[in-house]
C-alpha cells in the first residue's frame, strides 16, 4: 500500500513539475514577445529621429537656433526671432486706420492696436495664438519636429513621382501640444536631398479636414531653406498614408498656395 502512496505521490509531484515548466515556457514566450514588440518600436523611434535630424540639418540645422527673419504671407507681415529654447513671433497689418500687432513671446501672447494692447478673452487668446503659431510652425518646418511634445513614428519608404521618401508620422502630446494637439502629420522626407519635400496632415476642429502639400519654389537665405507648398484638399477622413498615390493619379483638388515672400534675414540682407 505504501508503494502505492509513494507512486502517486512521485506522479503528482512530475505532473505538478511538468505544468509549471509548461507555465514557464508560456510566461517566457510571453516576455519574448512582449521583448520584441517593444524593440521593433525603439527601432522605429530612432529611425524617425535619425530621419528628422537629417531633414532639420539638410533645412537649417543649428541655424535656427538663433535665425531672425522677417516674410510676407497673405498680405500680413511676420517676424520670428529664435534664440535657444525662448523666442518671439509677430504678424502685422492694417485694419481700416488700426495697425494691430499680434506678439507671441515664449507662449505669453499679446495684441497691439496703434500701440496700445488690448484686453482679449482667454478664448481669443488661444484663438490669434494658433493662428500666428501655426504660420511660423509651416514656414519653417521641419524646425519645430524635435519638440518634446511631438511623437515620431517611422512608417517605412515610399516611392513619389519616381523618388523615393522616407516616411515619418507624427503626433502630439496634449501638454505643450497647442490647441490642435490631435492633429496628426505625415512627411515624406527625400531619402537622397533630406528635404521635406510632401506634407499631409488632417485636422478636428470646424468639422475638420486633410490637407496634402507639395513643395515647390525652394531657396536659401543665409543658410535656412524657405519653400513654397502647393495645398491640396483631400476627401474627409482619408488616410494620410493614401495621399501620394492620389495625389500622383490627379484625385486632389488645389485648394491654395502657401506662398512666403519677401524674405529678410534680420542679422543680415535681404534675399
Amino acid at each position: 500500500m505504501q508503494h502505492i502512496i509513494k507512486s502517486i505521490a512521485l506522479t503528482f509531484v512530475l505532473l505538478v513539475t511538468s505544468c509549471n515548466n509548461k507555465k514557464q515556457t508560456f510566461q517566457n514566450n510571453d516576455v519574448d514577445v512582449k521583448m520584441e514588440a517593444v524593440d521593433s518600436v525603439s527601432k522605429k523611434h530612432d529611425k524617425a529621429n535619425v530621419v528628422v535630424n537629417g531633414a532639420i540639418k539638410a533645412h537649417g540645422g543649428q541655424l535656427y537656433d538663433s535665425a531672425s527673419f522677417a516674410f510676407t504671407f497673405r498680405d500680413k507681415a511676420y517676424a520670428f526671432t529664435n534664440s535657444g529654447n525662448l523666442y518671439r513671433y509677430e504678424v502685422r497689418r492694417n485694419e481700416k486706420d488700426m495697425q494691430v500687432v499680434d506678439i507671441l513671446e515664449n507662449d505669453e501672447f499679446t495684441r497691439l492696436v496703434n500701440d496700445e494692447e488690448k484686453v482679449l478673452s482667454d478664448k481669443d487668446k488661444v484663438k490669434y495664438t494658433g493662428a500666428l503659431n501655426s504660420v511660423i510652425y509651416f514656414a519653417t518646418l521641419p524646425h519645430k519636429l524635435n519638440d518634446a511634445a511631438v511623437n515620431k513614428d517611422y512608417k517605412g519608404t515610399t516611392t513619389i513621382e519616381g523618388k523615393e521618401y522616407d516616411v515619418v508620422r507624427v503626433t502630439f502630446n496634449e501638454e505643450g501640444g497647442g490647441q490642435d494637439y490631435d492633429d496628426e502629420f505625415y512627411y515624406w522626407i527625400n531619402a537622397k536631398t533630406k528635404t521635406v519635400d510632401y506634407l499631409a496632415y488632417n485636422y478636428h476642429v470646424n468639422g475638420g479636414g486633410v490637407r496634402f502639400r507639395s513643395a515647390y519654389n525652394p531657396r536659401t537665405v543665409d543658410g535656412i531653406r524657405f519653400q513654397d507648398y502647393v495645398n491640396y484638399k483631400a476627401p474627409l477622413k482619408t488616410p494620410l498614408e493614401k495621399l501620394p498615390v492620389l495625389y500622383e493619379n490627379g484625385q486632389l483638388s488645389e485648394l491654395s498656395r502657401i506662398e512666403t515672400e519677401d524674405i529678410i534675414n534680420l542679422n543680415g540682407e535681404k534675399e
